[in-house]
């Protein structure tokens, strides 16, 4: 997406669908439709008559986690975002601060030892290391080291005092950035596919693209032969303003799914993947032939043009700034040209951004005589 097209800021969608109107529900967004190069508008709702049978839908059932807690350091106030817990019982954690209004901005730099933020034309920090943040109920955490080298947003820290999950559910609030109106219950968070995990892991951003479907629409998609393959990936904090490319999230690809969708493939069916988390899911479990595999663990893959994608065939997603990393793996699916061309339809129909806004299904084009611009190995 090039500069000339960024968002406006009116674009954000500020509550979710069913708070903007009396007997709106969650598939009352927009729909926005990429084939190729031609682009079509629509609403949600009708996405079983957009999709044929024998498609398939790979959907992530991380829950979402309340993942915001307040803290202090010494007598200043903070906000502790709750990323990813480690192999090792640390967790990443992102610092940052509340802006008075509900929400929270990225912290500053406070000294040289903080490293330049790549992108953000300023510099980031959460440490020094041995940084301790008090909170709720006697719990405390101490910074031990930056998650990566990319910078200093993300850092391992030991938590002491608490069942971190424990203390998400008595006192936290689901991650929320300032261009969105107010707080919202954990249950605006979680989509419809969301599964409790047994060990109380989940994610700490929603997996939005999943968000619009509600148990009527999934129930007509199934009566006409639409599929469905649940993956996990429990994402980690992405922040608004940070656009990198994804950390290493933890993920699992069943058997049943894998088998499903190796044998969608083998077919006449379509793979969609449903968000950009499936898509890493699904991605990582397929061998270099496209065959997908049941596994599970850590994925540190990061799907860029270059590297293509070897089974998806198209995406429903949420639209995305126009510096976010996720474009890249837009690009990989559909190519630049059909990623720019939707969005600037997208911004001239007025459609909304980020989680609670409207979504964008990409899908190969029809024709059997169009060249493919998938990146798939079939």
């Amino acid at each position: 997406m090039t500069p000339a097209l960024k968002v406006p800021e009116e674009l954000s969608a500020r509550v979710p669908a069913e708070q903007r109107g009396p007997g709106l529900g969650r598939d009352a967004v927009r729909l926005l439709v990429s084939r190729g190069s031609e682009v079509s508008h629509h609403v949600f709702a009708e996405l079983p008559r957009l999709l044929r049978a024998g498609d398939l839908l790979v959907v992530n059932t991380s829950p979402t986690l309340a993942a915001a807690v307040d803290g202090r350091i010494g007598h200043a106030h903070v906000v502790v975002h709750f990323s990813t817990l480690g192999d090792d019982g640390r967790w990443a954690v992102e610092l940052r601060d509340p802006d008075g209004r509900g929400t929270t901005r990225a912290r500053k730099s406070s000294g040289a030892r903080s490293a330049p933020w790549k992108g953000g034309g300023g510099r980031r920090a959460g440490g020094p290391a041995g940084t301790e943040v008090r909170l709720p109920g006697g719990a405390g955490l101490v910074l031990e080291e930056p998650l990566s080298a990319r910078g200093e947003r993300l850092w391992w820290a030991r938590v002491a005092g608490a069942d971190v999950f424990g203390l998400l559910r008595e006192h936290g609030r689901p991650i929320r950035y300032s261009y969105t109106e107010r707080d919202q219950p954990l249950s605006v968070y979680q989509t419809v596919f969301a599964l409790p995990s047994a060990d109380g892991a989940g994610s700490a951003e929603m997996p939005s693209a999943a968000r619009p479907f509600t148990p009527r629409l999934v129930t007509e998609l199934v009566s006409r032969g639409v599929r469905f393959a649940p993956v996990t990936l429990h994402t980690g904090v992405a922040s608004a303003e940070a656009h990198e490319p994804p950390y290493p999230e933890r993920y699992a690809v069943p058997e049943a799914s894998a088998r499903l969708i190796n044998d969608v493939r083998a077919g006449e069916g379509r793979v969609v993947a449903v968000g950009t988390t499936a898509v890493r899911a699904v991605e990582s479990a397929a061998g270099a032939d496209g065959t997908v595999r049941a596994a599970e663990g850590w994925t540190d893959l990061v799907v860029t043009p270059e590297r293509g994608v070897r089974v998806v065939d198209g995406l429903l997603t949420g639209l995305h700034e126009p510096e976010a990393s996720h474009l890249l793996m837009l690009e990989a699916v559909a190519g630049r040209a059909v990623v720019d061309r939707g969005y600037e339809e997208a911004r001239r129909g007025l459609y909304l951004w980020h989680e609670f806004g409207d979504v964008h299904l990409i899908l190969p084009e029809e024709s059997p005589d169009t060249e493919r611009c998938f990146g798939n190995f079939r």
